[in-house]
């Protein structure tokens, strides 16, 4: 073995010792060992004291053929491997039994983890499923390129660290032990991991994973470093980190064509159900747009209350841009924003403005009196429940539930702000929350008025959305009819206002989700003089379109259909946008053909069927 090759070894196995101490007449072993100049310890089973044994033993023994290979070096050589040798050889210890010398950790300036530490830090996501943007990552690492840097981005918990520590796992043995995983903190800087990569590119690391890089003040500045000085000489690199604007910026003044970006921060229905193992629909509206370890209480720490969720925005949404803005030294992006984060008012005016979407869209949802996800046609439902018949909503006053629902939103006062919110702040927070892939445009389309063009903003996670929304609703309470009701009362109605919002929610969804899994067509809400299409899926290049409607139900009725069998709306479409070859019910029952050509399609096979063919890269 070469030197090099003893020093990799060594690295792979355990440092430390074993000791045994006796507990109430029972006697327990325990591995002991020093990581980042702490001290750690242990308790093993027999079976893994014998192996740690071994490993132990056999790390010794190469700390002296270490020592032996050096100093067989020749001297027009030596020079070279004792400026490396001197991150190892700085510790003098003997022990009985021990070398004269033992090799000690490289004193790196960040927490570095390579070896028995790394490959146990991989080995905890044996078990997990992976995400179906996995295979992006995972062969940037096996194919030879070596001119570029891979970026793997996005919002807290979508999946970004469990991604390298999975590609770790999935490496060769040998391929491991040419790999180092660097965990940044704010006390580090761009001059720290370039001391450390000098170090690990001497010791003959090939791959280094770098997570949280944008927590470093200067990365932005000095981003070029990794494509031009390391990637460029043959090292793999990988960067993740929670700030999206961050690497966006930095591949607009630094990295230029040098990265590949992966972006985490969608999870579409199919994925959250491989992942997480749950293939419920419902399950996705109410906490769907986060990964948790395994699917355990997933994301409801997250969605469960306003509360939480508020926290969510606050650290996940609005400090991501407020720390992508501090440390961006150019002005020019801070633009109309730049007053408000002066003042600290920057996250404030962000919850306000995502509440905001929120609001407008429980608002439709309470009081418009147009088609079926609405407030009056919750009326009509509960008038018309077969259990419980109730005309309560036609007492209650939409004027004052509108007020409270406003009073609800608001995180500061007007008279609190020291800045007003002006449509300028809202474009800009908007322009934002797109780059961070949080939200997404589609068309609303309107037959009588072509040139008219509307959008819908669409929430790519709904768990944010549902939790906002449910707990707006939750504001009827504070009607004074409305208290007058039972408990039971008062559960049955705000749960069947909550059923729309879930149906208003769904046609979100499916939308979204198409127009991801078709970039080459138009996805669209198509509305007529009166009624609509939920969506259109247009094929330009061929002349031909799928009409849809959504309903969350899982019951079949003419009533769901009618637009779709509409003489007069069918032949406009086909006049716009060609032939009709599909029409199509998504709802949550089973899939049926009906003699009309009218199609029902399960809303989850549907969305399982469903791939992003972009896979988040950009």
């Amino acid at each position: 073995m070469t030197y090099e090759e003893i020093l990799r070894r060594i690295q792979a196995l355990p440092s430390g010792g074993l000791t045994k101490k006796k507990i109430n007449g029972k006697e327990y072993t325990y591995y002991q060992w020093t990581e980042n100049k702490k001290q750690h310890s242990r308790s093993v089973s027999k079976e893994e004291a014998a192996l740690l044994q071994e490993q132990i033993k056999e790390r010794k023994y190469l700390q002296e053929e270490a020592k032996i290979s050096l100093l067989q070096k020749n001297t027009e050589s030596r020079p070279i491997y004792e400026e490396a040798f001197r991150y190892h050889s700085t510790r003098m210890i003997r022990e009985p039994g021990e070398p004269f010398f033992a090799l000690s950790e490289p004193d790196f300036a960040t927490d570095v983890k390579t070896g028995a530490s790394l490959t146990e830090f991989a080995a905890s996501t044996k078990a997990y499923r992976k995400r179906d943007i996995f295979p992006v990552l995972g062969n940037f690492i096996q194919n030879d390129s070596h001119d570029k840097v891979f970026i793997l981005y996005g919002l807290r918990r979508t999946g970004k660290t469990t991604m390298i520590r999975q590609a770790l796992f999935e490496m060769s043995e040998d391929k491991r032990q040419k790999a180092a995983f660097i965990q940044i903190n704010a006390n580090n800087s761009l001059a720290d991991v370039n001391a450390d990569l000098k170090t690990l590119e001497k010791l003959g690391y090939q791959y280094v994973f770098i997570d949280e890089v944008t927590f470093m003040e200067d990365f932005i500045e000095g981003a070029a470093l990794f494509s031009d000085v390391y990637a460029s000489s043959g090292m793999k690199i990988v960067l993740s980190g929670t700030d999206s604007l961050g690497f966006i910026f930095s591949q607009d003044e630094q990295l230029y064509d040098r990265c590949i970006l992966l972006h985490t921060t969608f999870i579409p229905f199919r994925e959250f159900s491989a992942v997480l193992g749950i293939d419920d629909i419902d399950e996705y509206i109410r906490y769907g747009g986060t990964m948790s370890k395994s699917g355990e209480n997933y994301n409801k720490g997250i969605f469960s209350t306003k509360q939480s969720t508020d926290e969510y925005v606050n650290t996940a949404i609005a400090r991501n841009i407020q720390h992508s803005l501090k440390n961006y030294q150019y002005e020019g992006h801070f633009r109309h924003l730049y007053e408000l984060y002066e003042k600290n008012e920057l996250t404030s005016a962000i919850n306000r403005i995502v509440e905001d979407m929120n609001h407008r869209f429980t608002l439709a949802v309470l009081t418009q009196d147009f088609k079926s996800h609405d407030f009056g046609m919750a009326q009509t439902n509960l008038r018309k429940d077969k259990q419980k018949p109730t005309d309560i909503l036609d007492s209650i006053d939409k004027a004052t539930l509108t007020q409270n629902l406003k009073k609800m939103l608001e995180i500061l006062n007007k008279d609190e702000q020291s800045i007003s919110i002006k449509d300028e702040h809202r474009i800009e927070i908007r322009e934002y929350l797109n780059l961070l892939d949080l939200t997404c445009d589609i068309d609303l389309v309107n037959m009588t008025k072509l040139n008219d063009s509307e959008k819908i903003t669409v929430f790519s996670q709904p768990g944010l959305r549902y939790s906002q929304a449910e707990s707006l609703i939750k504001s009827l309470v504070l009607d004074e009819r409305f208290k007058e009701l039972s408990i039971m009362e008062r559960k049955h109605i705000t749960s069947r206002i909550l059923e729309e919002i879930k149906g208003r929610m769904l046609e979100e969804i499916i939308l979204l989700e198409t127009k991801k899994a078709f970039p080459q067509k138009e996805v669209f809400k198509l509305q007529f003089a009166v009624g609509e299409f939920d969506m259109v899926i247009f094929d330009e290049e061929n002349a031909s379109n799928e009409i849809f409607e959504i309903k969350h139900s899982d019951q079949i009725s003419p009533e769901q259909y009618r637009h779709l069998v509409d003489a007069e709306k069918l032949s406009q479409t086909e006049h716009r946008y060609g032939t009709i070859t599909k029409k199509i019910v998504l709802y949550r029952g089973k899939d049926t053909r009906l003699k009309n050509g009218i199609v029902y399609k399960n809303i989850q096979d549907y969305l399982m069927g469903l791939k992003n063919e972009s896979a988040g890269i950009f």
